[in-house]
């Protein structure tokens, strides 16, 4: 299937002092008009939605006059909890399931059982879904939760819509349950070499989370991944080179907001060049102004050119744009000075999460009250939800912040709030999600990009393709408790007769038995990482060092092979979802492999060019007669 060509988007946030002006040009299916918005809940037949147009805007009054409307009737309390992107635990509003209760009342109080109780008492702006709060277990039960916590943020008509957001970026970092269409990773989209897939992919990402009553992403991310040691980003990132990122950083933001989920761009100011990931550890990136401000920033100048709804700071340490070594996320010359001022953004910026390892050092007080002096809009997961509320609250009373300065914040998430038409019907149905969340359409557009990014960077021994069909016996091993499993399934599908055998990060012990059973046709062996785990390259090289057909696939970033030297046939995929293990199934079945890399692989050190930038071979056409 041909993707659809991404159209400039529609959501304007340039100019530095300039007034924003909010141009609705909806892009929504008769799928959406049919089926969004049933204004009682799931199980509820829908009414048409009146997500406002260019037209409808002038009709009921901007939106600047709708934000003031609402703000007039909103106490200081209330102001502040539009600040805050909370969690909560439960798979509905008003759940009673005993482990959720709990988890809440440890979060927020023996007053907070659930979401419905959480938005009564502290007001928050926004609720971000996670798999481990028990929020997305199913589609239906995802949309039915979007409409309990609307109704529970809006009840007596005076409340205020939540925005609802997760992390939906594809690839390894998926939050939405089947059978939705999961899109395989950026750096696998950028594999593709075709900005439209990154479109398509987050068009379709965006009518699903929509669909289940989500309408803020955050995602795309468009680090440019200059470190290969890098372990935050890895198969996240789209590529290594600027121009690549924000190419395709671009075309998934018109996907998404095409499609009336605010997109949001991570993490500025970049986060490639760093090794650490901020939520584990402390995260630096050393280099120069003018090298951030040429390859790291660019990205984010096209998505804030592509419209952009929301960006992302994280706690990464950049010296040269902050010499206090402040995190960027609590810095004010980096959120102000350079993505406020210098690149003249107006729209909301989000915080990444609070509680993470590299602020664990700062007093929680402080790094609360830092994030509102640096220019963020939006607090994401502070370490201590009540007492952060309290901080802010407290700050205002005794002058510490200003009212004006909450109200700042306050007035542009409520202006996308209103842009994404949540004042007028912030619901869904079950008919939304029935007709527009994993359909076969989205599958196949998740199947090409997947089919499209293997790229096969080493192919000497001669022993692809494992024609199907024809029974041959193939030893699956190595990385991946599930994924190893599941390739094994995708082979017997087509007509091999496989064997599982989970490795993992093996001691020698099991390295013997896995050697001693590399009695098949093939062996394939899957790596993630292999840079910084031994024990997987110990197994790879007693594998080679059988002299036997062996296949070894990188399931993460292309980099293993950087530390694998005697590999003589080497795939790499981008992602060990279901949806690439096909695609890599049907390859090593004799499917050509299109991808090239969206990165450099250096020798270990970075002394060595060892595969360019678009390097990708094929299989040999096969041999007639």
């Amino acid at each position: 299937m041909r993707p659809h060509t991404h159209r400039r988007p529609h959501l304007s946030r340039v100019g530095r002092g300039a007034d924003r002006r909010t141009v609705l040009v909806l892009a929504v299916t008769a799928a959406v008009f049919l089926s969004v918005g049933g204004i009682a809940g799931v199980g509820t037949r829908s009414h048409l939605p009146s997500y406002p147009t260019a037209d409808d805007t002038t009709a009921h009054g901007t939106v600047a006059r709708r934000v003031d409307e609402v703000m007039a009737r909103m106490s200081l309390a209330e102001r502040v909890g539009q600040l805050f992107v909370l969690q909560v635990h439960g798979e509905t509003a008003t759940t009673t399931n005993p482990a959720d209760v709990a988890a809440n009342q440890a979060l927020y109080g023996s007053d907070v059982r659930n979401g419905a109780e959480l938005l009564a008492k502290f007001h928050p702006g926004g609720i971000i879904y996670f798999t481990n709060t028990n929020n997305m277990n199913n589609p239906q039960q995802v949309a039915e939760l979007s409409n309990g916590l609307q109704r529970a943020a809006t009840a007596g008509g005076r409340g205020v819509p939540v925005q609802l957001s997760t992390d939906q970026e594809g690839g390894f970092v998926s939050r939405v349950p089947p059978p939705a269409a999961v899109t395989p990773s950026g750096m696998a989209v950028g594999a593709t070499f075709d900005s439209d897939l990154a479109y398509s992919t987050a068009a379709s990402t965006a009518r699903q989370l929509r669909a289940m009553g989500i309408t803020m992403d955050h995602a795309p991310v468009v680090d440019v991944i200059t470190n290969p040691d890098n372990t935050a980003d890895g198969t996240r990132a789209f590529s290594d080179r600027a121009d690549v990122v924000s190419s395709f950083g671009a075309a998934a933001v018109a996907g998404y907001q095409d499609n009336r989920v605010a997109a949001t761009a991570k993490h500025f100011p970049g986060l490639g060049a760093a090794e650490a990931n901020p939520d584990t550890g402390v995260a630096v990136v050393d280099e120069s102004r003018a090298e951030i401000m040429r390859t790291h920033l660019e990205p984010f100048r096209a998505a804030i050119t592509a419209g952009v709804e929301s960006i992302m700071p994280t706690a990464v340490i950049v010296p040269a744009l902050d010499p206090s070594r402040t995190p960027a996320v609590l810095s004010a010359p980096i959120v102000t000075g350079l993505l406020r001022h210098t690149l003249g953004y107006d729209g909301v910026v989000v915080t990444d999460a609070l509680r993470a390892d590299a602020l664990a050092a700062i007093p929680p007080e402080r790094v609360i009250l830092d994030a509102v002096r640096a220019g963020n809009d939006e607090l994401t997961l502070p370490a201590d939800p009540p007492a952060a509320i309290a901080t802010v609250l407290g700050a205002v009373r005794d002058g510490t912040l200003t009212e004006d300065r909450i109200d700042q914040s306050v007035r542009r998430i409520l202006r996308l709030k209103a842009t994404l038409g949540l004042f007028d019907n912030p619901y869904t149905s079950s008919r939304a999600v029935d007709s527009l969340v994993g359909t076969a359409a989205d599958q196949e557009t998740m199947a090409e990009v997947a089919r499209r990014s293997v790229t096969l960077l080493r192919h000497e021994a001669g022993v692809l393709p494992v024609p199907s069909g024809s029974h041959r016996h193939v030893l699956v091993t190595g990385w991946g408790a599930t994924a190893v499993p599941s390739l094994a399934g995708q082979l017997r599908g087509r007509g091999l007769v496989p064997t599982p055998m989970y490795a993992g990060s093996p001691d020698r012990g099991t390295v013997a038995q896995v050697v001693a059973a590399t009695r098949s046709d093939v062996t394939v062996v899957l790596t993630n990482n292999v840079g910084n785990d031994e024990r997987q390259r110990n197994l790879v090289e007693a594998l080679l060092a059988t002299h036997l057909p062996v296949v070894v696939v990188a399931v993460g970033t292309p980099y293993d092979i950087a530390h694998l030297r005697s590999v003589r046939t080497y795939l790499a995929t981008y992602g060990y979802r279901d949806v690439s293990l096909a695609a890599l199934a049907d390859t090593l079945v004799g499917a050509q492999p299109t991808g090239r890399l969206p990165v450099t692989i250096r020798t270990p050190g970075g002394t060595r060019v060892r595969y360019p930038f678009g390097s990708g071979q094929r299989l040999p056409a096969p041999q007639e007669g």
